[in-house]
């Protein structure tokens, strides 16, 4: 009889292998890759991968919904920090990434998007069509929490300003995968982001 596995284990091997896909994806793009690149990078074998993952579609979404929930967790209030300091240093680390674009799966995203555009795939998985009103809904009640909180005094409703916000960001990520970090000036413009976040959230200093 096989020993049995613990929840921990698995969920601690689930990780590793994501990890294992993600390094793929960023090397190959998303239309490129296989599940025998996946295995090879992880160095397991064909059983240890499909226990956790059926095809590549399933493994690049639970690879995106890992990476979804970072950004998720950046908008949780932390004591000892201000919510501007919080948005600041989001904004900072998106610039970090989109100037390291080659080393991120933005490319990898623009193409597993583009194969999902068929309206059955997209019923498939709920996830695609839900994952931008996800993290609007986050960004959103991030920035009531911080108006609550008398941090902010937002001169446009706080929606209106997470769907601004993650416009720009996916709009300049498109970009820059496309025409690189030094056409699309990514620190000049996260810096006119800051100045026009500013102006809508009103942070108090």
């Amino acid at each position: 009889m096989a020993p049995k596995v613990s929840d921990e284990y698995k969920i601690k091997k689930k990780i590793e292998l994501l990890q294992a896909a993600k390094r793929v994806f960023i090397k190959k793009g998303y239309t490129r890759a296989t599940m025998q690149d996946v295995m090879d990078e992880a160095g397991v074998s064909r059983g240890a991968l499909y226990a956790y993952f059926d095809n590549l579609e399933l493994l690049y979404l639970e690879l995106l919904q890992f990476e979804d929930q970072q950004d998720v967790q950046v908008f949780t209030p932390i004591a000892g920090e201000t919510s501007w300091q919080q948005v600041t240093k989001w904004v900072y680390k998106q610039q970090v990434e989109i100037e390291k674009i080659e080393q991120t799966l933005s490319q990898a995203n623009s193409e597993f998007f583009l194969s999902l555009k068929d309206q059955q795939k997209q019923q498939s998985y709920p996830y695609i069509t839900t994952r931008y009103e996800k993290m609007v809904d986050v960004l959103t009640a991030f920035f009531a929490h911080g108006t609550a909180t008398g941090e902010f005094k937002p001169q446009l409703p706080p929606e209106a300003i997470a769907r601004y916000l993650i416009s720009v960001i996916d709009g300049l990520m498109l970009d820059t995968a496309h025409l690189g970090a030094e056409k699309t000036k990514v620190s000049v413009q996260m810096e006119a982001l800051l100045f026009s976040l500013r102006a809508m959230l009103g942070p108090i200093q």
